[in-house]
């Protein structure tokens, strides 16, 4: 087994303990950091979220593998420039007012992190005004993520998304997620995307800022 099939398993199986010697291993080889990110770790996230999407695995068996990936990626972040890094672009992601849920929110951001692209978290009970003032301030930003739990909090997700839309800035798209969330609702409110799930959501950034 190659260093590189040996980090993907590791990612894969969410052996947090053993990445960080395995990816010095590969460095010693002389692998390319980028080709360890992208075809060890990011290749072996895709998988996890394809399993996650089909019932194969759950939440507990994702949130292992994307520790174990993020273990990896710090040791490779001194070698690899931040473009590399985020190759896909800027993500900014929170939970909108009023809803303090982050486990769901959480989890779609390290699989989005997974995909390659750079998180901004504005964590949760975040204002339609923190929103538009962190897109404003990341004028490259490629998606932004809003996510609530609540049925309650589902006219300040409307809010928001209207406020963004029309906030001057156009180059992002918008996705939006979380329990009482449905594909009809993301069409009522004009949102580029929607997944019921973070793997899917991690999808639907990649083909959004494709």
């Amino acid at each position: 087994m190659s260093k590189i099939d040996e980090i993907y398993k590791a990612v894969e199986t969410g052996k947090s303990k053993i990445i960080t010697a395995l990816v010095e291993e590969a460095i010693a080889e002389g692998l390319e950091p980028l080709r360890i990110l992208n075809e060890g770790m990011v290749n072996a996230m895709a998988n996890i979220g394809e399993k996650f999407q089909r019932s194969d695995i759950f939440v507990p068996e994702m949130l292992v593998a994307a520790k174990a990936m993020k273990t990896g990626v710090e040791v490779l972040k001194p070698l690899l420039s931040k473009e590399d890094v985020s190759s896909r672009g800027k993500c900014i992601i929170g939970t909108v007012q009023g809803d303090l849920h982050d486990i769901g929110k959480n989890l779609v951001a390290l699989m989005i992190e997974s995909s390659g692209f750079e998180v901004i978290d504005l964590g949760v009970d975040v204002s339609t005004e923190a929103f538009v003032n962190s897109v404003k301030e990341n004028p490259d930003a490629k998606i932004v993520g809003l996510s609530c739990l609540l049925t309650t909090t589902m006219p300040a997700l409307k809010e928001t998304a209207l406020a963004l839309k029309s906030c001057g800035i156009s180059g992002f798209k918008l996705i939006i997620g979380g329990a009482p969330i449905t594909q009809e609702f993301a069409d009522q409110i004009g949102a580029d995307g929607f997944s019921p799930d973070a793997a899917g959501a991690a999808v639907v950034a990649k083909q959004l800022a494709a």
